[in-house]
């Protein structure tokens, strides 16, 4: 089977310019990938469960695997000198590097090195997010945050790492999507899911339900939908939530679905941040024929302004989240005036 590395230098080779710069970032993140996979095989028996005893910018407990892991994602890609900055889940500010080397990266990362870390005690898969863009300030220069705000649409790259019962890279350069399996006994990820696509429609809904109660009622018609008998739509669907972004936006990718995790009236722009989780997400399901939103507006329309902002999320097979948006702009079309 081809490797990772394989598969990124064929295509390189299309690309006349290609300075190998990209690959090198890549290959940065897989490194740190590795390390962090080595953890969670072994959380039982390493000191990696439980609360790190601190709390990051959205006031959440850390947990002892996302300072473990933020640091050996930073750490790399520091190092390997492509990547000029870093906004992380677990950081407040902006990480921009200082030396010479850094400075001449082309590449600035959004990322959050382990997403639904609390998962881990109980065995449940959890994730890493990244997005790459191309830095707008000029090389031989610190970066800023404005290297970071930038619309989705101008991702450069994207791509997810789920920890489960096999560890599993999808990314996408804007041309379609792939996945790569890890294989431990070699350290090399293969080529396993080429051209991932979507299924149109599936019959999976993911929501938390426990919040009904403050659902915008285009979020609360959308789900007796999904519970309603019609043979012709394959209607009720069945409700799947693992509550890890990764391993639920991963499973409808393969199968067909919806994930949804709105805002409500108390909290218009819920609980997910735009640059490092809906963003990155958007722009993968996107490549692989789907559809992501905020319920009014394409997730990578959405101007950013601030590296930890949040926005709600419809995402998942085209078809479901098109009929989502109907439901949220007949009976929630004064909701997107808090957004």
């Amino acid at each position: 089977m081809k490797t990772l590395v394989e598969f990124i230098n064929d295509k390189q080779v299309e690309y006349p310019g290609a300075t190998g710069e990209f690959t090198r970032l890549l290959n940065d993140i897989t490194i740190a990938a590795k390390i962090v996979n080595r953890e969670i095989r072994i959380a039982g028996l390493a000191d990696i469960n439980g609360m790190f005893g601190s709390t990051n910018i959205q006031g959440e407990e850390q947990q002892k695997l996302d300072v473990f892991a933020n640091n050996h994602f930073i750490n790399a890609l520091k190092h390997g000198g492509q990547c000029a900055a870093i906004a992380s889940e677990e950081n407040e500010d902006l990480i921009i590097f200082g030396n010479a080397y850094s400075q001449k990266g082309k590449y600035v990362v959004a990322m959050d090195p382990v997403d639904g870390s609390s998962n881990i005690e109980v065995n449940v898969p959890i994730g890493t997010i990244f997005s790459i863009y191309r830095r707008l300030t000029p090389e031989g220069t610190s970066a800023t945050v404005d290297d970071l705000l930038q619309r989705g649409r101008r991702m450069v790259a994207a791509g997810y790492v789920i920890y489960g019962s096999s560890t599993i890279l999808v990314y996408t350069t804007g041309n379609g999507v792939n996945g790569f399996t890890y294989d431990p006994s070699v350290g090399l990820f293969f080529l396993s899911h080429p051209d991932m696509r979507i299924p149109d429609t599936g019959n999976i809904y993911s929501i938390n339900e426990a919040n009904y109660i403050y659902f915008p009622d285009g979020v609360k018609k959308y789900i007796k939908y999904c519970q309603e008998d019609d043979k012709a739509t394959n209607r009720p669907y069945n409700t799947r939530y693992i509550g890890s972004l990764v391993a639920d936006v991963h499973r409808n990718m393969l199968r067909g679905g919806i994930f949804i995790y709105p805002g409500n009236r108390k909290n218009p722009t819920g609980k997910l941040r735009l640059l490092y989780e809906c963003a990155p997400m958007a722009f993968i399901i996107e490549q692989a024929g789907g559809k992501a939103s905020n319920g009014f507006t394409p997730i990578l329309d959405i101007e950013p302004y601030d590296i930890h902002q949040r926005a709600p999320l419809f995402i998942g097979s085209k078809q479901m989240v098109a009929k989502a948006e109907e439901f949220m702009k007949e009976y929630s079309g004064d909701f997107k005036d808090l957004l």
